[in-house]
């Protein structure tokens, strides 16, 4: 992970790709989002989602899941060159959360972020604060999820 000082508005990498079967769909919505068009191929015929739905909670989850084996991939490669590694500060939160189109069972979502503004901290000056934009795309090159999110990041230079 970078320090704040090596990072650019515009900085862009993608983190990672889930497919969501219809047995992954099911399992979470059982446990987090018993909805019936996420439980049941029929009924999510039957909806507006036109088939089997993956809730927007399994969407950002499994972005959440892929973001951190990311950040880990990059920890462990840091480590075995010897190089320092960032380790980031929490987030304060996120915004603009949407979910654009549905993820139906058997898509595959790629999800990228994207540096939107960087600003030190001003009651924390050894910190930056990062606002990334967060996407998820699926195979057909469709946006499906959004949000903006926010990130404490070390600063190398103080």
């Amino acid at each position: 992970m970078y320090y704040f000082d090596e990072l650019k508005v515009g900085d862009r990498r993608e983190f990672g790709s889930f497919t969501f079967t219809a047995e992954a769909i099911k399992a979470y919505a059982i446990q987090f989002d018993p909805q019936p068009f996420h439980l049941d191929e029929e009924a999510g015929r039957n909806s507006l989602f036109g088939g089997l739905a993956a809730s927007g909670w399994h969407i950002g989850s499994v972005c959440m899941k892929l973001l951190v084996a990311d950040r880990q991939r990059q920890a462990e490669a840091a480590a075995e060159r010897g190089i320092d590694f960032a380790v980031w500060g929490p987030s304060p939160g996120f915004r603009e959360l949407k979910w654009i189109q549905p993820v139906l069972a058997g898509d595959t979502i790629t999800y990228s972020n994207e540096i939107e503004a960087l600003r030190a901290s001003a009651s924390r000056p050894q910190w930056g604060i990062v606002q990334a934009r967060n996407t998820g795309i699926n195979q057909r090159g469709d946006i499906v999820y959004r949000f903006q999110a926010t990130a404490f990041a070390p600063r190398r230079d103080i």
